[in-house]
């Protein structure tokens, strides 16, 4: 039995919400087989994802008191996101399409609640101003972000933390540079524009199906990442280390700096994620990448010493929630403990580094107790080293995800 794309969307928002699935990856096997309505099914779910909180606002207006079954609850979601956010779908299809699709998992005894719900959502549609509701953040986070970086920074990317998020295709410099990308993308009629050194893609289109991809022309990587990498610095010939690397978007960039000659040690927890560096590697015919399994939290005395060091950590995440939505609904409590083993991982990592070596720290997160707050201690705890630049960017409609580095280098004088 073939099952239809609402079915499968209901499908693989259970599996998120409610099992804990991650939804680029249940997302990804529930359409791995289909041929249609991939996008339509891909809109749906990160849609729900993302306005969950408003979807919520909505739902919970017109049920009262009642305690909704999850069941109900992700299929109210559904067509409750298709009467807000889907305008291409006629409100009677998203409301017939949800009481159809009660019927479908045996919940008949529903379809007049879903019925009557969605009718008084189709009738309401007015989103309050309220920063919670409106972009479908927890408060919690809001306010967290409100108190380190300030109210107007704050206003001003949330509308970026929804929505599709911006591709990037990086040009593989060992061939060409970004306008000989561009056109070799337009050969294959993928559109787009260069955009600090990059190229921003503005069609819809598999980009890894594409003859540029298959032929090793480039690599797809945020713009805030690659910006990371540069800020390394690498040169030819240097040994570089990337102590958190997979799947080696930022290795990549660097074995371009250094022109494909010296030595990048890639470093991950699990074989599995280093063969991803690997293949990246060979399709991009890098061959200065040496990839090695590594717990970045341990001292490993087989690991050698490097005038260069990235130390992209394990981190909350708060930076991408556009690209992972779920993201956004981690309790604050979850994401405690990271501070103390992202300075375990710097502190680690540059023992590694030679004296006059640079190390940059970085993560894909908006969150100063993970960021500011770690490399103040690291240099507090390690005065051989000098802070030589810190950024932190804020998501935007056409740029980069959040993100944040700190580029600091070791004394010449240095242990």
């Amino acid at each position: 039995m073939i099952k239809n794309s609402r079915l499968i969307a209901f499908e693989t928002l259970y599996k998120i919400f409610y099992e804990g699935s991650y939804s680029n990856i249940v997302l990804d096997s529930a359409i791995e087989n289909i041929t249609e309505d991939k996008a339509f099914i891909s809109a749906l779910v990160y849609g729900v994802c993302e306005r969950c909180i408003t979807l919520d606002y909505f739902i919970d207006k017109y049920i009262g008191d009642m305690r909704l079954k999850p069941k109900i609850r992700v299929i109210l979601r559904l067509g409750a996101y298709q009467l807000l956010y889907m305008d291409k779908i006629p409100a009677r299809a998203a409301i017939n399409e949800s009481v159809k699709l009660a019927k479908e998992i045996k919940q008949n005894y529903y379809t007049k609640l879903i019925n009557a719900v969605l009718h008084k959502i189709d009738e309401d549609r007015e989103i309050p101003d309220d920063l919670h509701i409106k972009y479908s953040v927890p408060r919690n986070l809001i306010n967290m972000w409100i108190k380190q970086y300030g109210k107007e920074n704050v206003e001003a990317f949330l509308p970026c933390v929804n929505g599709r998020p911006p591709v990037f295709a990086v040009a593989n410099r060992l061939y060409l540079d970004e306008e000989e990308l561009l056109y070799e993308l337009m050969c294959d009629d993928i559109y787009g524009e260069v955009c600090n050194h990059t190229v921003s893609i503005k069609s819809r289109f598999d980009l890894k199906k594409s003859k540029a991809f298959k032929n090793g022309l480039f690599y797809i990587e945020d713009l805030s990442s690659y910006e990371c990498a540069k800020a390394l610095n690498a040169k030819p010939g240097e040994t570089v280390l990337d102590m958190c690397s997979a799947p080696g978007g930022k290795a990549f960039g660097i074995a371009q700096d250094m022109k494909n000659s010296g030595t990048i040690y890639c470093f991950d927890l699990y074989e599995q994620r280093l063969n991803l560096i690997n293949e990246g590697a060979e399709r991009l015919g890098i061959d200065i990448i040496k990839t090695k399994v590594n717990d970045a939290c341990v001292y490993n005395e087989n690991i050698v010493c490097a005038d260069k060091i990235l130390c992209d950590v394990v981190c909350s995440g708060f930076g991408i929630i556009r690209r992972k939505p779920e993201i956004r609904y981690k309790e604050l409590d979850s994401v405690k403990s990271l501070p103390e083993i992202q300075l375990n991982i710097l502190t680690t990592s540059s023992k590694y580094l030679k004296k006059g070596g640079t190390i940059v720290y970085s993560t894909c997160t908006l969150n100063k107790k993970e960021n500011e707050n770690v490399v103040k201690a690291f240099l507090n705890e390690n005065k051989d080293f000098i802070l030589k630049e810190e950024k932190t960017v804020f998501p935007s409609e056409n740029g980069g995800d959040g993100f944040y580095y700190a580029v600091m280098t070791k004394n010449e004088n240095g242990y």
